[in-house]
């Protein structure tokens, strides 16, 4: 269970909301059963028991006896943490005060659910003053069930203006004595109902991609000591957008992603890993074509760029249709300001080892050099590249590798794979660098 501001996980990479009540169905918590079930890379780091718009209003209540039955007989096996989501609105005190009645049910201690939960998903949340209103109903239950004041982690869903708006107010409040707002963990983007409350139109009925919320969002996390999650992405069919997706939220801070399936979970279980093997990219018109690897050489075959050889020597190169004709200094420039290589698990490792041990030996900064020999239309060229690291880039190359610590450490379940993906020695490595 997570005590007041130190919920032990750094990370959380997968958010997987399951319905609590289904139904017509002999067992109504059918859903429930096989996700509290989930192990390895299926399983999340944050599962939901969403008893909010997963399930039925005419189901909820039986969606709360659920969550009590199975958390109690399950919770004490299931890898990840465990928040179930509640009802609540901004505007409405009769929808709080029933989510407030599911959360007292759902943590009465003489049913032993409350042992394995970490916390409550809090939707629908307005201003700042609303938030504490949350907080406020938990800190009650808390004191009602004597529970540790803090013990329970709240997470929120930023899905309306007024949430938007109090990101930039919580830094100011979540310090304070006169509330328990520390218990905060997880800011969740709802994009469906932000889409809803912003009254928003596109053409074609689609949700607007709304990156300045998930940036707000992903800002307001770094801010206090929290963590970004990015909302669902519904076509889950989609592996390619939903990659899409993670590596622009990526490269905002917000390493976690809703998943709604156990195929998404798996998906965003690995996105924010280093890659098991390096890769060479080419980026020519904003699209990066990942190069082939054959014979130790790195091989073109996209038709935005051509390359050729001329007989006095000299290279005559098309990209985007634009041609020049360039020596081969010149060219290895062209193409050194065209090229990027995404790293491996194994070479951010090296290179952070590289650089410790220079700095154990006095230096502030090293030159690391990388070479790779492209394969353009049948024409050779060799390419060095050479990258300073100093500690800026130490600390920016950590990230991944905190990130790994923090999976490995939390999810035994996922040791083997782990092992599996990038192989022991690496592993190991891993685990003991920074």
């Amino acid at each position: 269970m997570s005590v007041q501001g130190q919920h032990y996980r750094e990370f959380v990479r997968t958010f997987f909301t399951s319905p609590t009540a289904v139904e017509g169905e002999d067992d109504s918590a059918k859903m429930l059963r096989r996700a509290a079930q989930l192990r390895g890379m299926e399983a999340p780091d944050v599962w939901v028991p969403d008893n909010e718009d997963a399930t039925a209003p005419s189901m909820r209540d039986e969606g709360a006896e659920n969550i009590v039955d199975v958390v109690s007989e399950h919770g004490s096996d299931f890898p990840g943490q465990i928040h179930p989501r509640v009802v609540w609105h901004r505007n409405d005190p009769n929808t709080r005060y029933r989510g407030f009645q599911h959360m007292l049910q759902i943590t009465d201690p003489e049913k032993r659910a409350v042992e394995f939960i970490d916390g409550f998903v809090i939707p629908e949340v307005g201003d700042i003053d609303d938030w504490k209103k949350a907080d406020e109903f938990i800190t009650i239950v808390e004191e009602e069930h004597g529970l540790e004041e803090g013990s329970l982690a709240m997470s929120v869903i930023v899905e309306s203006a007024q949430a938007e708006l109090a990101l930039a107010d919580l830094r100011d409040e979540i310090s304070k004595p006169t509330n328990n707002l520390g218990r905060l963990f997880l800011l969740v983007d709802g994009e469906v109902d932000y889409t809803k409350d912003m009254r928003a139109i596109t053409p074609t009925g689609e949700l607007p991609s709304w990156p300045e919320l998930r940036h707000n969002t992903s800002r307001g996390a770094s801010a206090n000591g929290l963590i970004a999650v990015d909302g669902p992405y519904d076509d889950i069919r989609d592996v390619e957008g939903y990659h899409g997706r993670m590596t622009d939220n990526q490269a905002k801070g917000m390493l976690g992603i809703w998943s709604l399936t156990p195929g998404q979970v798996v998906e965003a279980n690995k996105a924010p890993l280093p890659p098991k093997t390096g890769s060479w990219l080419l980026d020519t018109n904003d699209h990066a074509a990942e190069l082939k690897e054959e014979d130790t050489r790195y091989v073109y075959e996209g038709s935005a760029l051509e390359l050729e050889e001329t007989s006095d020597g000299r290279y005559r190169l098309r990209v985007d249709g634009d041609e020049r004709e360039l020596n081969a200094d010149e060219l290895r420039e062209e193409l050194l300001d065209l090229i990027e290589y995404v790293p491996s698990m194994n070479d951010i490792v090296d290179s952070m080892e590289k650089f410790q041990a220079a700095k154990e030996a006095g230096k502030g900064a090293i030159a690391m050099e990388q070479s790779v020999t492209l394969l353009i239309d049948r024409t050779e060229i060799n390419i060095t590249k050479d990258r300073m690291w100093d500690e800026a880039t130490y600390q920016a190359a950590q990230t991944p590798i905190t990130l790994f610590q923090d999976v490995y450490e939390n999810r035994l379940d996922q040791h083997e794979e782990l092992k599996k993906m990038y192989g022991r020695n690496v592993v190991e490595r891993a685990m003991n660098v920074g």
